[in-house]
């Protein structure tokens, strides 16, 4: 189990927390999608809040939909996460790539902007799905997952993502942390909790350390308060294949499938998530024209 999440209580009940390490998921995303360093970073912060947001859903096949739309020159980012760490998520440009900000770090925020909103999709299996939009407050991601639940879910949190990039645009390391008030919470433990976040190093100086999703809450929350409930492996995973995509040719119609039949002799298919491209010979078109028939 290399790359893992766990969630944790601390301080006796009084503060939920995850925590997560997704070097091989987002390198995973960063190679099929040949994202540069800023989107690879931009990309990979928003996976890691979205698997961490993704399991805390209850039940078996309840998936949860992230979309970002800031305005920057990165496009929009679409990650799609469910209850069994199974992630896949793309940006729409992904040769993004700008020279490090002021702190010397990848310039994330420039890449994404913050001129439009966060949109949270929950699929819980019931006929309405719950959706919660909020405004983009930073681009820096975590900071706009962090008001996302302040304002849309009124969870008090704090989220720290980071990934670090290699010279040859390969994934050094990624990973993150979520933690949260509960409404049993003392102010004293609020405030505690305010003054350890405040006082970590950045997330990314962490990871950069080589520490486990335990040693960051350990350093968060104190070894001694945080109780592990659970360790769960997860992975970057998409749910296409060419049965899928082959639906979604019958979805077309029969007038559609004759006219790629005779323009092309043909079809290919890609998916936008995960980069994989599906062809369809005239032969099997054919079969699905009857299928559409049908």
């Amino acid at each position: 189990m290399n790359d893992y999440l766990i969630k944790a209580l601390a301080f006796d009940g009084q503060i939920r927390a995850y925590a997560i390490s997704s070097t091989e998921m987002v390198s995973e995303a960063q190679r099929r999608h040949d994202t540069w360093p800023t989107a690879s970073a931009a990309l990979g912060r928003a996976m890691t809040a979205s698997t961490m947001m993704g399991m805390m859903l209850k039940g078996e096949d309840n998936k949860i939909t992230v979309k970002i739309e800031g305005g920057g020159p990165i496009g929009v980012i679409i990650v799609d996460s469910n209850t069994k760490g199974e992630t896949r998520g793309y940006v729409t440009n992904p040769h993004t790539h700008f020279e490090l900000n002021s702190k010397g770090k990848l310039d994330v925020a420039r890449a994404v902007g913050k001129d439009g909103f966060i949109s949270v999709l929950k699929d819980i299996g019931m006929r309405e799905k719950f959706t919660g939009q909020v405004p983009m407050v930073s681009g820096e991601l975590g900071e706009d997952f962090t008001y996302y639940f302040a304002s849309s879910e009124q969870v008090p949190s704090a989220v720290g993502v980071g990934v670090l990039v290699n010279p040859d645009n390969s994934i050094k390391a990624s990973g993150g942390f979520i933690v949260q008030v509960m409404p049993n919470a003392s102010d004293s433990i609020v405030d505690l909790l305010e003054e350890r976040i405040n006082a970590i190093p950045p997330i990314s100086r962490l990871i950069e350390k080589g520490m486990t999703p335990e040693e960051i809450l350990f350093e968060l929350l104190g070894e001694d308060q945080v109780q592990i409930l659970e360790k769960s492996p997860v992975r970057f995973q998409c749910t296409c294949s060419h049965e899928r995509f082959g639906q979604a040719i019958v979805s077309l119609g029969e007038q559609e499938i004759r006219d790629i039949i005779e323009e092309d002799g043909q079809a290919e298919t890609n998916c936008q998530f995960c980069n994989a491209t599906y062809i369809f010979s005239k032969e099997e078109l054919e079969n699905l024209l009857e299928q559409a028939k049908a």
